[in-house]
């Protein structure tokens, strides 16, 4: 290659750096002064991706424009929910439809002695088997003895050959033993400017908080205006327990701190019985042994507080009737030291242990006033003699 050649390459190369320094400085000049990129929403309308946001300048509605829901006069939120209140069932359909859950059980008592005494003949081991029958089912000796007597002499002089004439002579033997000249009513009418006082008592286990709510759905259904006093203070769920039981049908309950005085709490029970003029207060206790000297005390001291106010018009006990015998021992020491004046007897369908509401009421002197059956919230019930015999010998064609 000669001279005059490579000149004319180094010209050319020369020339394209040049043109390349010439090209890039012009780009940059035009990069600086580049006009803005179109604003979705101000220069076109907004697409998949883009800004939406409105224009600074759009106007905006301001809090009179505003489409707010109606709200009731003076009202700032809308009202809550007001909860349904339950209505309890009446007196009348509880005892049919406990009759006839007593009658559906198979009652040891009363069908063990229709089959003796329609036996073809009714000896000594006939009778010997009665007796065992009414031991069994905790009558007590002292009024199995007397009924085996009196049964002994209608059979002699009337007969028992057959199952009619058998259930006939039991039926009144038992009736006249449940004796129904006893009086059953619960005293609870207003007198005056003061509410009926209930206190229930009771040894623990014995759904006595369950019983108190109970007692209130019958009371309400009689068209009472009921208050509830949680003075057991000492089971944490028992307050919570109560009041659920009386929100479910419209009945208030007075309550203090766990493990606060019991007394207090039922002073102020019916306290706030009388400033709103309800018909019955009815006070819930602590489950306690009779042979706890302090708790039942305690129990005295609860009922003295209340008497401060007014006189307590009914002490119902609540027994166990599956516990049978060992019942009347609590029975007695509770009578000692509160003057019981009514038993509530519940689990009532163990009908093997029937015989229960005879002994408790002999040794006790004090009637049965309310049985319990089972666990819904209106199986309770005012106790009726003819209802009970009719409903452990399987006779009422209405239970059926």
């Amino acid at each position: 290659m000669d001279n005059a050649a490579l000149v004319v390459i180094i010209a050319l190369l020369a020339i394209l750096v040049l043109v390349g320094f010439v090209v890039t400085g012009t780009r940059r000049r035009r990069g600086t002064h580049a006009p803005p990129s179109p604003e979705p929403g101000v220069d076109y309308a907004p697409g998949v991706g883009d800004d939406a946001s409105a224009p600074v300048d759009t106007p905006k509605r301001g809090v009179e424009t505003l489409d707010l829901p109606d709200l009731p006069a003076g009202t700032a939120t809308l009202p809550p929910p007001v909860p349904e209140v339950e209505v309890p069932e009446s007196a009348e359909g509880r005892m049919l439809r406990l009759r006839a859950r007593l009658a559906r059980s198979g009652s040891l008592l009363g069908l063990g002695l229709l089959s003796l005494l329609s036996r073809d003949a009714v000896d000594e081991d006939t009778w010997e088997d009665i007796e065992d029958t009414l031991l069994s089912a905790d009558l007590g000796v002292a009024a199995t003895t007397e009924l085996v007597e009196r049964l002994r002499t209608r059979v002699k002089v009337e007969g028992s050959r057959t199952p009619e004439q058998a259930r006939a002579i039991l039926r009144d033997e038992l009736v006249r033993l449940v004796d129904p000249t006893m009086d059953r009513s619960l005293a609870t009418t207003r007198t005056g400017t003061r509410p009926a006082v209930v206190l229930v008592v009771g040894v623990n286990g014995t759904g006595k908080t369950t019983t108190v709510g109970k007692l209130a759905r019958v009371l309400v259904a009689d068209d009472k205006d009921v208050l509830l006093g949680a003075a057991d203070t000492f089971r944490a769920a028992a307050a919570d327990q109560l009041t659920t039981w009386g929100e479910r049908v419209g009945v208030p309950t007075v309550r203090g701190p766990e493990g606060s005085d019991p007394a207090s709490v039922a002073f102020e029970a019916v306290r706030s019985g009388v400033e709103q003029e309800v018909d019955v207060v009815i006070v819930d206790t602590a489950g306690r042994l009779q042979t706890k000297v302090g708790l039942m005390d305690e129990l005295g001291k609860v009922k003295r507080v209340i008497a401060k106010q007014g006189p307590v018009d009914e002490v119902l006990l609540v027994l166990d009737a599956t516990t049978g015998q060992n019942g009347l021992a609590q029975a007695k020491v509770f009578g000692e030291v509160v003057d019981v004046s009514g038993i509530v007897l519940t689990k009532l369908d163990g009908t093997a242990k029937g015989g229960i509401v005879v002994a408790v009421q002999r040794d006790l002197g004090v009637p049965v006033k309310l049985v319990g059956l089972g666990e819904g919230p209106d199986d309770l019930a005012p106790f009726d003699v003819g209802a009970f015999v009719d409903g452990i010998l399987g006779t009422d064609e209405r239970a059926a």
